[in-house]
């Protein structure tokens, strides 16, 4: 094979593998977890309903919440790089309902009626917040490569004001509590012209809690701004968000401008650009960490369910047989925090498992303590069974550092990932071909000329066919690749230790076409690897490296 011509498509082992490890969470869910979650009464105490097969096999999902005008709808438009069916862009409230943007054959909006009752989606659990929500609540499908890999949730622009918050009909951050919870990354969006965090942002940033892993905010429209104003800015977010956010750590914010549109201040570009980069790593990673999720998501929710159970045992057990039920009840209602203590001190639970104490009160006060069931131990020791067995086996047909590179090659496989925007002239750059002659850079033209430029092109499906991640192949697949073509060890190292100019163990499309050259120079044409690169190879834009 003419190691310049491609590479063979690989199998997709790490797809089914994930496919496997779904199946067994299902397994593990309706043999131990959900006949707790039934006996006690889960879904009413936490509010989330009990599980079906189709979550567990539903794509990575991305929320994205903020206030009006914070380019929400525009972020999702550069993402899929097309308009959208339902888009509604403009600088006052636009997008007035929850829109679930699909993978589908043909352009159409789906009402929010038939997508809550829809067998092959995971939004069955939405009818509970009844028909006014339902009717904002609406799906869009259209093809597109992005959407075969993650599902988009896009929301309504929050609003200041009690008036706009009465209006909506429906409880906004309980259904945003709903979807964080199954949301595989939840973007917070903020402008860098209104950084006022009102009360409703507020509230739905306060039901985010116990899912800051998954959030990622953004400082968008910050190109808007000079360099001196961004920096006051930035600080001022990070302090807004340090106050309503109950983390002791910084969140991760992003800034640039998340639109297709050229910047209005190149004075950051290049900050901007590597930090669209980072944030578009994030997102093209997510259905390679797809599986971990589902796992770690049923992790937290056996922790809760078991200290559930054991509140629920604690305060069947105080209730009198015969008489005084009502005045007990209201003894122990009286007395939550102690109830909370002891229990968490008889069953060595973590504080962090315990429910919000004021919403369990106000559930509590709706029911009888006396109509509880008892603990049963038999099912506790299953959910233990669990957590200490059967996740752990999960576990092991995940990647790790304990893996040969035989078993990490099968385990990693090539899943697919999220094909993000990649837009140099955005950031005031030229793109990699001469955008102003089809034909590219004359030779004397030492500063943009790249001998490699004609294989670079010719190389372009060969290395999307490889899964890159944010744009770049991560170490395994690059190596992969450089094995298969029969070289020495030692060949390979130099060519490695040449093709890698940047030293970050990855290979982006430049750095990949710098290797297969030299491979197709050993192997078709008998040349010795050099030592070190002629400077018409070097990408330009990387030869500020060398």
């Amino acid at each position: 094979m003419d190691v310049l011509s491609g590479i063979p498509p690989a199998t997709d082992e790490s797809a089914d593998r994930t496919a496997m490890i779904s199946a067994r969470l299902k397994s593990i869910y309706r043999r131990a977890v959900l006949p707790v979650e039934k006996r006690y009464r889960y879904d009413y105490f936490f509010e989330s309903p009990l599980l079906t097969d189709v979550e567990f096999d539903a794509k990575p999902q991305v929320l994205l919440v903020g206030q009006y005008s914070v380019g929400k709808t525009s972020f999702i438009r550069y993402l899929l790089s097309r308009d959208f069916p339902g888009q509604r862009i403009g600088p006052e409230p636009t997008t007035d309902r929850f829109t679930v943007l699909i993978n589908g054959p043909d352009e159409r909006t789906i009402p929010g009626n038939a997508l809550s009752v829809h067998p092959d989606l995971p939004f069955r659990g939405l009818e509970r917040f009844g028909v006014s929500f339902l009717s904002r609540f609406e799906g869009s499908q259209l093809p597109s490569s992005v959407l075969r890999s993650i599902t988009l949730i896009d929301t309504p622009g929050i609003l200041s004001g009690e008036k706009q918050r009465v209006n909506r009909g429906y409880d906004f951050t309980k259904v945003v509590a709903w979807f964080a919870e199954r949301a595989d990354l939840i973007i917070l969006l903020f402008d860098a012209h209104k950084l006022d965090i009102s009360d409703e942002l507020k509230g739905a940033i306060d039901v985010l809690k116990g899912h800051e892993d998954k959030i990622r905010c953004i400082l968008n429209k910050a190109d808007q701004i000079d360099r001196q104003q961004l920096m006051r800015v930035y600080g001022a977010l990070l302090w807004s968000l340090g106050k309503t956010m109950s983390s002791p750590e910084v969140a991760r914010v992003y800034v640039g401008s998340f639109w297709q549109q050229p910047l209005k201040n190149l004075d950051n570009a290049q900050l901007f650009e590597d930090e669209e980069r980072d944030l578009m790593k994030d997102l093209a990673i997510l259905p390679r960490q797809s599986a971990v999720r589902k796992i770690n998501e049923l992790v937290k929710r056996i922790r809760k369910v078991k200290t559930l159970a054991f509140i629920i045992g604690y305060l069947k057990a105080q209730m009198p047989t015969l008489m005084g039920k009502e005045k007990k009840q209201q003894k122990l209602l009286n007395d939550l925090p102690g109830v909370f203590r002891i229990v968490m001190k008889k069953y060595n639970l973590a504080p962090g498992d315990f429910p919000d104490i004021n919403k369990f009160s106000g559930k509590l006060r709706d029911v009888k303590f006396s109509e509880f069931s008892t603990l049963s131990e038999k099912q506790i020791k299953e959910l233990d069974g669990v957590l200490n067995k059967d996740i752990p086996q999960l576990m092991e047909m995940l990647p790790s550092e304990k893996d040969s590179p035989e078993t990490l090659r099968t385990k990693m496989g090539t899943t697919e990932s999220v094909p993000v925007p990649t837009r140099s002239d955005k950031f005031g750059k030229k793109g990699e071909q001469n955008e102003s002659n089809p034909f590219g850079f004359a030779e004397d033209d030492t500063q943009n000329y790249w001998a490699l430029q004609d294989s670079a092109d010719r190389l372009r499906s060969a290395f999307e066919a490889l899964g890159p991640e944010g744009g770049f192949l991560n170490t395994q697949t690059a190596r992969d690749v450089l094995v298969k073509t029969g070289l020495s060890k030692d060949q390979l190292r130099k060519i490695w230790n040449l093709s890698d100019i940047d030293r970050d163990g990855c290979f982006d499309h430049e750095e990949y076409v710098v290797a297969m050259f030299l491979v197709d120079a050993v192997l078709q044409k008998g040349r010795p690897i050099p030592t070190e690169l002629p400077s018409s190879v070097i990408p330009p834009s990387k030869r500020t490296l060398v």
